[in-house]
């Protein structure tokens, strides 16, 4: 019986991976509501490096398509590419303080709890 096929080797599994690169420039393209030139342009800018198969064309990851969906938002309402990158830097930078909060605050209000029963 042949060993079971690790998640790399699964291509199906692996589907539900945000990172996995499971589509092309035009799945990607459409399913944001763009042209695959605005794909193609955060790529030369390096904003959005996807990933290339062994043919060479781009493969965009869900997680790629969420970063291309927020900096779309951002030049929509007039950001230059530059200022849209500072914007999603210091939004990510925010999200990871208020989830280091929370995680900190719970230790607490555990650490309280064990010493108000002890």
């Amino acid at each position: 019986m042949p060993a079971p096929a690790s998640r790399d080797d699964d291509p199906i599994g692996r589907l539900d991976d945000p990172d996995f690169p499971a589509l092309t420039m035009s799945q990607a393209a459409e399913l944001l509501g763009v042209q695959a030139a605005f794909l193609r342009s955060l790529d030369t800018a390096g904003v959005l490096q996807p990933h290339r198969s062994p043919g060479g064309h781009r493969r965009y990851s869900r997680h790629q398509l969420a970063l291309a969906a927020r900096l779309r938002g951002l030049l929509d309402d007039g950001h230059t590419l530059a200022s849209a990158e500072v914007i999603l830097g210091l939004q990510d930078e925010l999200a990871d303080a208020r989830a280091d909060t929370a995680r900190l605050q719970a230790t607490v209000d555990r650490l309280r709890a064990r010493d108000a029963d002890g």
